[in-house]
C-alpha cells in the first residue's frame, strides 16, 4: 500500500548545513492570504513572475551544488528538492502530501574495465568494446570465459542463456559469456547468476545493425554480479575453445531505494472535477537539471503560490513527479495507486496538464497535439483522449492572444502524461524542446539558431542555471498560469459535463467529433523530451 507522510520540517531541513541555509532564504516569504483577488487569467499572469520562477531555479542550482550536482531520485540532491517544495507549500498554506514509493535505483561511479589475462594480455575499450548493463551489480572478478549456447554465428534468434538448462554443465566461478537473442537481458543474467557465474557478458547479435556493444539495461536490480554489454566482435574475440581468462571491474550502485511525489489541493474547488497539473521532479545523475526539469517544477510551484488568492470552481492538483528519468515511475506509480485503491478519485480528475522543460536557451513554444491532426496515432504519437483536442486548442488560442507562435508535438507517451491518457484522462501541456534541432523555418518564426539544438545541454552537466531562456520562462509561466486559472473555473469545454474526465465512444472527442480531425493553429516538425530507453533484449 502506497505510504503517505509529511516529513516533519526540522528534520528534513537539517539534511545539510548548506542546504538547510538555502532552503531557509528561499522559503521566508509571507503566506499568501485566502482572498479571491488572482481569479482572471489576466491577474493571475500578473502574480506569475519570471522572477519568482528564477528564485526556485536558483534554489534547485544551488540544492544540486550542495549535493553532488545532482538532484535525480534516490540521491540526497532529490531529497532536499522534495523538502524544498514542501517548504515553499506550506508557507503558502497549503497541506503537501508525500506519496513515498520504492524504485530501482542505478549509479555508475566509474567506467567498468575489461581485460584478458590469457592466453595473452589485452585492455578492451569502453564503451567501444563494451560497456555497463544498466543494473550491473559492482565487483572485481576473474575467471575463465564460457560461452552459453552459442558459437558466436550471427543471428537474431539466439535463446543463448534464455534457459537454466543452458548452463547444465557451467563451471562454478566462471564468466558467461552469452548472445544477445530473444529473451532479455535480465533473465540472461539471472540464469548465470543461478548457475554460479561470477560474471557475465552478453555479446551483440552480429547481424545488420546489431554488431556494436551493447548499451542494455537488466530492467532492474536483479543480479549481485557484473554484468557487460558487448560487441560481436568482442564476443568472438573472447570465444576461444581453449579457455579465455578475464577479468571486469564494476563499479555501480544497483539497489531498490525510495522516492517520492509530492501533491498539494487548493483548499476550494468541485472535489469530484479535479484539475491536475504537474511536471517531473527529478533531474538525471548527471547533472542538476535547471531546465530539465526544474524549469517546470519552478513554474508550477510559482503558480501554485500564487493560486491561494484564487477561490477557484474547480479543485485544482499539483504534482511534482519522482524518477520520470528512469520510465514516469512517479507518475505511473500514482495512477496506477489510484486504479487499484480509488478509482472514483480516479474518475474525479476532470484533466491533466503536464509541464516538461519550458525553458530551453533555443525554444520553441510547443503544445501537445491533442487531437493528432498534426501527428496521426501510430508509432511516436499516441491518441489524445477525448477532451485532449480543446486543451490543445485553448494553449494555441492563448499564444495567439498574445502575438506568439506556437505548434505541435505529439503524445509520445515520453513524459509523465503518459499514465493518465492511457487511463481516458484528457491531457495537454507545454513543452520548449529537448535534444531535437531547431529548423530554420522555426528559427524565423521564434528567433534563435537553426541547426542546434533546443537545449545543448540535455542530460548533461551544464544543465545548471546557466541554461535557461528567461524569455521562454517569462511566456511559458504565463501560459502556465493562464492554463489551470482557465479550467480552475470551467472545464466544460474539455469533459462537456464539468463533472470527471468524460467517458465518450472510442475514438471521438467529448463533443462527439471523430479524433485526428480538430482544428489547431500553428504546425511543424516536433521533438518531444525523453528518458534513456534502452534495448532489454
Amino acid at each position: 500500500m502506497t505510504q503517505h507522510h509529511r516529513p516533519h520540517a526540522r528534520r528534513w531541513l537539517g539534511i545539510s548545513a548548506a542546504a538547510g541555509a538555502t532552503l531557509l532564504l528561499a522559503t521566508t516569504v509571507t503566506p499568501a492570504v485566502a482572498d479571491p483577488n488572482n481569479n482572471t487569467s489576466r491577474k493571475l499572469r500578473e502574480a506569475v513572475s519570471a522572477e519568482g520562477v528564477a528564485e526556485h531555479l536558483k534554489a534547485f542550482d544551488q540544492i544540486a551544488k550542495d549535493h553532488d550536482d545532482t538532484r535525480a531520485s534516490g540521491t540526497k540532491g532529490y531529497a532536499a528538492s522534495r523538502d524544498y517544495i514542501v517548504e515553499r507549500l506550506e508557507a503558502a498554506g497549503y497541506s503537501p502530501t508525500v506519496q513515498e514509493f520504492d524504485f530501482p535505483f542505478f549509479r555508475e561511479n566509474s567506467p567498468s574495465k575489461l581485460e584478458q589475462l590469457s592466453p595473452e594480455a589485452k585492455t578492451y575499450s569502453n564503451p567501444g568494446d563494451f560497456t555497463s548493463m544498466t543494473y550491473s551489480s559492482a565487483g572485481d572478478v576473474r575467471g575463465t570465459v564460457v560461452a552459453v549456447d552459442t558459437d558466436g554465428t550471427p543471428t537474431a534468434s539466439s535463446t543463448s542463456g534464455c534457459e537454466q538448462s543452458d548452463f547444465s554443465t557451467f563451471p562454478a566461478g566462471a564468466i558467461a559469456l552469452i548472445q544477445r537473442g530473444t529473451c532479455t537481458f535480465g533473465l540472461k543474467a539471472e540464469n548465470a547468476q543461478k548457475a554460479g557465474a561470477v560474471g557475465a557478458i552478453i555479446f551483440n547479435r552480429g547481424t545488420t545493425g546489431s554488431t556494436g556493444s551493447i548499451a542494455g539495461t537488466l530492467g532492474s536490480p536483479v543480479v549481485t554480479i557484473p554484468v557487460l554489454g558487448a560487441s560481436h566482435a568482442l564476443g568472438l574475440d573472447l570465444m576461444d575453445p581453449k579457455g579465455t581468462e578475464v577479468r571486469i571491474i564494476s563499479d555501480t550502485e544497483s539497489e531498490i531505494r525510495k522516492t517520492w511525489n509530492v501533491l498539494a489541493e487548493t483548499a476550494h474547488g468541485d472535489t469530484e472535477n479535479v484539475v491536475m497539473a504537474g511536471a517531473h521532479l527529478d533531474s538525471v545523475l548527471a547533472g542538476a537539471g535547471v531546465n530539465d526539469n526544474g524549469s517546470g517544477s519552478a513554474s508550477v510551484l510559482e503558480v501554485a503560490e500564487q493560486m491561494t488568492k484564487v477561490k477557484p470552481v474547480n479543485q485544482v492538483r499539483f504534482a511534482w513527479w519522482g524518477a520520470e528519468e528512469l520510465g514516469l515511475l512517479g507518475s505511473e506509480h500514482y495512477v496506477a495507486d489510484l486504479v487499484e485503491n480509488d478509482p472514483e478519485k480516479l474518475q474525479d480528475i476532470a484533466l491533466y496538464l503536464n509541464f516538461d522543460m519550458v525553458g530551453s536557451p533555443n525554444y520553441v513554444r510547443f503544445v501537445y497535439d491533442g487531437d493528432n491532426s498534426r501527428f496521426p496515432v501510430g508509432p511516436g504519437a499516441a491518441e489524445g483522449p477525448a477532451g485532449s483536442g480543446a486543451i490543445e486548442k485553448m494553449f494555441h488560442d492563448y499564444f495567439g492572444s498574445q502575438k506568439l507562435a506556437s505548434e505541435e508535438t505529439p503524445f509520445s507517451g515520453r513524459s509523465d502524461y503518459g499514465p493518465f491518457i492511457a487511463e481516458g484522462i484528457p491531457a495537454g501541456g507545454l513543452f520548449t524542446g529537448a535534444e531535437g534541432v531547431k529548423t530554420e523555418a522555426q528559427a524565423k518564426v521564434y528567433g534563435g539558431e537553426a541547426g542546434v539544438a533546443y537545449d545543448k545541454c540535455y542530460h548533461k552537466a551544464c544543465d545548471d542555471i546557466t541554461n535557461v531562456s528567461m524569455d521562454a520562462i517569462d511566456e511559458m509561466s504565463d501560459a502556465v498560469a493562464h492554463a489551470i486559472l482557465t479550467y480552475a473555473m470551467d472545464t466544460r469545454s474539455v469533459n462537456g459535463s464539468g463533472k470527471g474526465h468524460p467517458v465518450s465512444p472510442p475514438g471521438q472527442h467529448s463533443d462527439g467529433t471523430p479524433t485526428g480531425t480538430g482544428t489547431t493553429s500553428g504546425g511543424g516538425l516536433h521533438d518531444d523530451h525523453d528518458h534513456d530507453e534502452r534495448d532489454a533484449a
